[in-house]
């Protein structure tokens, strides 16, 4: 389903309901599913930790193995 569809869907319930007006029904749909900045700056610092993590864990094994497998 696509933005506008349910941009829509949510535009027609707010103009079903009583003493809602025209204008604050579509500015609440737009408001509801405009983007978010702080959830993608969440998922940015998420994949930069995802990173991080990864990069260590190989470090480590790195480490390990060339520490009790190396003659």
């Amino acid at each position: 389903m696509t933005m506008a569809a349910m941009m829509s869907k949510l535009y027609a319930a707010l103009r079903q309901a009583n003493g809602v007006t025209e204008e604050a029904a579509l500015a609440a749909a737009e408001e509801a599913y405009a983007p978010r900045d702080d959830i993608a700056d969440l998922k940015s610092t998420q994949r930069l930790h995802t990173w991080i993590l990864t990069f260590n864990t190989a470090m480590l094994i790195a480490i390990f193995v060339k520490t009790f497998f190396q003659p």
